[in-house]
C-alpha cells in the first residue's frame, strides 16, 4: 500500500479564504456606516460664525468632517476660505495643510 499525496490539490480550498474575510469586512464596514446628519440653517450659521472667528484670532478648531457614512474629527487653524470652491484650508501641523468641503463638515469646536 502506497500512500499517494494529492499535492496542491489539497490547499486549494484555502486558497479563497482571503477573499472571503475581506468580503466580510467589507459587509461590516458597510453595517457602520451613518446617514450624512442634516444641518439646519441656523447649524450653518454658527458654523461659520466659529471658523470667521477663530480665523481671525488664529485660534485652532476641531472640525468634525463627515465622509461617505463616516465621521472623523481634524484640528488645525483655519489658514484660508475659499468661497468659490466652497472649501477650507486648514493647517493642520506647521507647513502640512488639508482641504475639506463646506458641505463636509457637520461640527466646529473652538478649542484655544
Amino acid at each position: 500500500m502506497t500512500i499517494r499525496d494529492r499535492g496542491l490539490i489539497k490547499w486549494n480550498a484555502a486558497s479563497f479564504m482571503p477573499q472571503v474575510f475581506e468580503q466580510q469586512r467589507a459587509m461590516f464596514k458597510d453595517q457602520e456606516r451613518q446617514p450624512r446628519p442634516l444641518l439646519s440653517e441656523f447649524d450653518t450659521e454658527e458654523f461659520d460664525q466659529r471658523i470667521a472667528y477663530a480665523m481671525a484670532y488664529k485660534l485652532t478648531v476641531r472640525l468634525t468632517v463627515w465622509d461617505d457614512g463616516f465621521t472623523s474629527e481634524m484640528t488645525g487653524r483655519v489658514h484660508h476660505v475659499y468661497p468659490i470652491t466652497h472649501q477650507l484650508r486648514i493647517e493642520v501641523k506647521p507647513g502640512e495643510y488639508e482641504r475639506v468641503a463646506f458641505e463636509d463638515v457637520v461640527g466646529v469646536v473652538v478649542v484655544d
